[in-house]
């Protein structure tokens, strides 16, 4: 190999592993502020339960860094258990191994219908690449585009490929509309604007709740639900942002909200802190058609090994896919209120 060679590739290689160590920082700083919030309801962690976990980190895991996300499931859990999956682990081992190159196509949202064959979101138009497309890729003009977008309803959600945790969602009124600052984000999906089942609305209606469902396929090709929690806003949020929501897990049997759910930074509710109705008892409508649909959805993608999916029941109880993620889908929060949800799969021998 030529010098110039080795250079650019010991300068690649040094630089990837600048960025695996600010991931693992960034990530544990995270986990121990999650910790700190917790022990305020749970007490303190023992120095024999953080003991129990630093060795399954080292020996199971192969490394110490991977026990601060595995501090925080034992203090809400009260103990320790085996087959727990730290986050920064599942990120850095797991996802490149199960997901790779495939599950980075859900970040290109404007092919979600072609690659499912089913129109799973309510798509009206694309921005891809400079052009304007309608749901089935035919031309737009973008002298047309308004009338299109607003021929039928008042507000409608764009959401730009790379959007995740909020960001990158915008909500348009069509008084609002300006197609340079829409343009400006670049390729993007327009969607219209879901009015949600009154049962979410009861929690808070300024914005539209979301049913966070994690799907596997395991060795012998099968899939599975492992996970499943509900996403609600705050009040004057248009949309549920990653920074302020209110997370509450899901019976995954029979769609049952638990007693209590968890404010952004972990402080245990038991009720939505706005609205003030509470968790305890309430069953997610048409929660069965919720699961039969991204069960069947990912048997057409079973390469991609692990998605996260963004469900809602709209006004007429139908089930919507708001957004599916193949690639950096959250597994924390389950595992914590949940978990081991993956034990089976053996990901910690990755």
């Amino acid at each position: 190999m030529p010098p110039k060679e080795k250079v650019k590739l010991f300068a690649k290689k040094t630089e990837d592993k600048l960025l695996v160590r600010r991931y693992h920082y960034i990530s544990n700083r995270q986990a121990f502020k999650a910790l700190e919030e917790v022990e305020k309801d749970n007490g303190k962690l023992t120095s024999k339960s953080k003991k129990i976990v630093d060795e399954y980190a080292v020996d199971i895991l192969g490394w110490k860094g991977f026990a601060p996300w595995l501090y925080v499931y034992t203090a809400i859990n009260g103990s320790f258990k085996e087959g727990w999956i730290p986050d920064n682990y599942y990120f850095k081992k797991v996802v490149p191994k199960i997901q790779g190159e495939y599950g980075k196509i859900s970040f290109l949202k404007s092919l979600n219908n072609l690659i499912f064959q089913k129109e799973v979101g309510p798509d009206i138009v694309y921005f891809i690449n400079g052009f304007w497309f309608g749901r089935n890729f035919e031309a737009i003009s973008t002298e047309k585009l308004e009338t299109v977008l607003f021929r039928e309803r008042e507000v409608v959600v764009c959401k730009s490929d790379q959007s995740c945790q909020g960001s990158g969602v915008y909500v348009i009124r069509k008084e609002e509309f300006d197609l340079n600052a829409i343009q400006k984000i670049g390729n993007c999906t327009i969607q219209s604007y879901i009015e949600q089942h009154p049962f979410f609305n009861a929690f808070l209606s300024d914005s539209v709740a979301t049913i966070r469902m994690t799907t596997v396929v395991d060795s012998e090709n099968r899939i599975s639900l492992r996970a499943c929690y509900l996403r609600l806003g705050r009040c004057n949020d248009t949309h549920i942002k990653s920074i302020n929501h209110i997370r509450i897990p899901i019976t995954i049997k029979d769609g049952m909200l638990h007693e209590q759910g968890y404010l952004a930074n972990w402080k245990v509710v038991y009720e939505h802190p706005d609205s003030k109705l509470s968790f305890a008892g309430k069953y997610i409508p048409n929660y069965k058609e919720c699961v039969q649909l991204v069960l069947q959805l990912h048997e057409r993608m079973p390469m991609v090994r692990s998605i996260g999916w963004d469900i809602i029941v709209d006004a007429a109880g139908h089930p919507i896919v708001m957004e599916w993620n193949g690639y950096s889908n959250d597994i924390k929060f389950s595992e914590a209120t949940q978990g081991p949800c993956f034990k089976d799969l053996n990901w910690n021998l990755l």
